[in-house]
């Protein structure tokens, strides 16, 4: 049973505590983590979720998850990365790049959105199997063709075209800092 804390519509803690699934069949206000994991080329890296989960089965996305109880969410993204894709991610890294208010009446949610710079292969990820099924590196550019012919492989191409090309952006200045662009 994995409980997560509840917050409120400003996203303050309410002391309450609930049963992920629980919280969403609610639709309690709680707290996710994601990341967007970026090498040395500038690439992104995907992971396609395992074909058993329940939400987006089989469809490629960016690592996060839910914050447990009594959890920082600096912990909890290093715990996701970690238990996922088995890479530690280095401590002076972890900084939010913005909190996101879901707008879906059904499932409220305050996502803390990281990036993080890392130079590892393919062959060095560790895929927990029952959440990942594989890992690829693709580009930005590869990222906005995917969203503009709508496939449905990725989790991204049903986001809003604010918060995706929001999120885009972020990550080619990114890029930029990284490659001198």
């Amino acid at each position: 049973m994995e409980l997560i804390d509840i917050v409120d519509e400003n996203n303050k803690l309410t002391g309450q505590v609930e049963e992920r699934t629980l919280a969403h069949k609610k639709s309690l206000w709680h707290r996710h983590v994601s990341s967007w994991i970026m090498n040395k080329k500038g690439e992104i890296l995907l992971q396609k979720r395992s074909a058993n989960k329940p939400r987006n089965p089989s469809k490629w996305a960016k690592t996060g998850g839910h914050v447990d109880s009594g959890e920082d969410v600096k912990y909890a993204i290093l715990r996701e990365v970690k238990e996922e894709i088995g890479i530690d991610i280095p401590r002076e890294q972890i900084e939010a790049l913005e909190i996101q208010k879901s707008k879906d009446p059904n499932n409220k949610y305050f996502v803390y959105n990281f990036l993080f710079m890392i130079d590892y292969n393919i062959e060095d990820y560790i895929l927990q199997k029952e959440e990942v099924a594989e890992v690829k590196y693709v580009t930005i550019e590869e990222m906005e063709l995917a969203k503009k012919n709508n496939d449905t492989n990725y989790t991204f191409c049903n986001w809003k075209d604010e918060d995706f090309y929001r999120e885009i952006k972020l990550l080619k200045n990114k890029r930029k800092q990284i490659l001198g662009e």
